[in-house]
This record gives C-alpha cells, structure tokens and sequence, in this order.
C-alpha cells in the first residue's frame, strides 16, 4: 500500500498487521434472556381467560371444542383465541396424530395460567418442571381418553345450561379435588352438583370404558358406603358405561350378587345408584332421561329426577 492509497477498511475485530492474517473477531455481547411475567401479559388477559386458566389447572386436559362449548360462540374464534393464549406463554398444548387421521390439539396448563392459579389460591406456583411433567402425562393414550371422556361429560352439562337458565351444574370436581376433600376414602373420576329451580342433585361420576371387569366395578361400591354410613353426603353414584349390553350385565350381577355377598347388598340399601348406556343415549346428554336406577326396572329418569340431598356444611363448593 502507497502513501496515497487510502488505508483499507478492516472488518471488527480485524488488526492489520505486516505479515499477519486477520486476528479472531471480537467476541458478541450475549442475548440478554427475559422471562415473560404475569405483569407483562395481565393487560392482554380477559376474564374468559382466567376462566379457561382455573378450567385446566383443575380438570388438566380440555380439548378446542371442549372449551368452545362453554365459553364460545365460535369454535374458530375459540381456536384463535387459544393459540394467542400460547403465544403469549399462559397456556399450553399437546399434539397427537395417528397415520391417517387429523392431529388432535389437547390443551393443557400453560407457565403463566398455572402461576395464576396457584396465586389466586394462596398457593405456592408450580415450578416450570412440574407443569410440564403435568403437561407430558396428557400424552398417555390411556389416561388422555378417559380425561377427555369424563370431562366431556361436566362439559355437556354446562352446555345444555346454557340453553336452559334454570339448570346450572353449580359444583364441577376433578377425581383429584374430591379425592382431597374427602379424606382420600373415595376415588370418584368427578363429582357433581346439578342444580334446577331450588331441587339439588349431587352425585359421583364413575366412566367406565368398558376395560374393567365386572367384579372390580362392584367392588367400587364399597368406598362409597362407608363414606355414606358414616355420616357423608347422600349423592347418587352414576355409572356411565360404554353399551346398553354392560350396562344390562352390570344390573343383573349387582341383583344377583347381593344374594351372596352381604357387602353389595348393603351397598344396594346404603346408596342410591344409577346407569347409563353411552350407545343408547339418542341424543340426549347427560342432563336428559338417560338413567336407569338400579333396583328401579328399565324405567329411565332425567338427572333433576335423581333423589335430591341435603348440602353439606363445611364442603367447600
């Protein structure tokens, strides 16, 4: 380079030097990583999204129509809604696809919505680790379609609500609430509490899919007599099965092993049970006149027919 050539431009980080080649660049500022808060999203949040935060914390797995059902006018609204809830880190999903069939979108409980929830409880916030581990066991094939299937039942009852004021489903509990509130004695998949006018039905919810044998649904009963004889709630115990088939099968071996075994006899005197047929139900909900009372024939009953109870004190609702 002559003294009139201006000198040549270097990249950063380069030094010129005779004989030497370019020096290594210099190293970059690291990315600064922010975490987004609850502060920074809680203007965007609308009380429908709280709503669907304490819906998921609470029964783990609701799919889009699920949601849309009962808090929706639009499924494709309810849809777009949704994935901005993701965007923003407050809920989450998990995919599913079989070869040959559409990916099913299951949504679950978000970093943010679970803070919320836990914070609006008085509880102490899951950490980021424990609401993916909740979100992960939703991949369970098994434990997905029977979550799914429960809750589609509660949720059926909040839509017929909606298009009849004077029913409302006043108390939705997972297995996991009920569980907690009554000491572990009972194991329920939900429980419920159907209002009409000023007549209350409360009842258990066991969803069976049809993968259990019969002796294990009838020795279900007994958690739930003890609990009854020793002061618990009068609810009707529902048994949603998969066909009319189990649920006739299911009777006739309650009748006929009462004659035996004294514990199922005693059960059959202690509660009120009733069943329905999932195949059978023609298009009527659960809210329809879809149950058979065990003991009662073939005669079917709307759920507001159920024998009313008396609301405990000291239950949270």
């Amino acid at each position: 380079m002559t003294d009139d050539q201006p000198p040549r431009q270097s990249p950063r980080g380069d030094t010129l030097r005779p004989g030497g080649g370019s020096s290594p660049p210099l190293p970059r500022t690291p990315a600064r990583h922010t975490t987004t808060t609850l502060a920074d999203i809680s203007a965007r949040l609308r009380p429908r999204d709280r709503v669907i935060a304490f819906l998921l914390s609470d029964h783990t797995a609701l799919t889009t129509d699920q949601i849309a059902a009962v808090l929706f006018d639009s499924p494709i609204t309810c849809g777009h809604r949704l994935y901005t809830l993701r965007r923003i880190d407050f809920i989450n999903r998990v995919l599913r696809a079989h070869p040959g069939q559409p990916t099913h979108v299951y949504w679950v409980p978000g970093r943010l919505s679970a803070r919320l929830v836990a914070l609006a409880r008085g509880e102490t916030p899951p950490t980021p680790k424990a609401v993916a581990l909740t979100a992960d066991r939703v991949l369970s094939d098994r434990t997905r379609r029977h979550t799914i299937e429960t809750n589609q039942f509660f949720i059926d009852l909040l839509t017929h609500s909606r298009s009849h004021p004077q029913s409302r489903l006043t108390r939705w509990w997972s297995e996991q609430q009920t569980t907690a509130a009554f000491g572990r004695r009972i194991r329920p998949d939900g429980h419920g509490v159907w209002t009409t006018g000023h007549h209350h039905v409360g009842f258990w919810l066991e969803h069976d899919r049809g993968t259990e044998h019969h002796p294990r649904l009838r020795n279900k009963l007994e958690p739930y007599r003890r609990l009854r004889i020793d002061g618990g709630p009068n609810y009707t115990l529902l048994f949603s099965l998969p066909t009319r088939e189990r649920e006739r099968h299911f009777h006739h071996r309650l009748i006929d092993t009462a004659g035996d075994d004294h514990r199922i006899a005693a059960a059959l005197t202690a509660l009120t049970i009733a069943t329905c047929a999932r195949d059978r139900v023609n298009g009527h909900g659960p809210a329809g006149p879809i149950w058979r009372l065990v003991g009662n024939g073939g005669h079917r009953l709307r759920l507001v027919r159920q024998p009313p109870f008396v609301i405990m004190v000291g239950i949270r609702g």
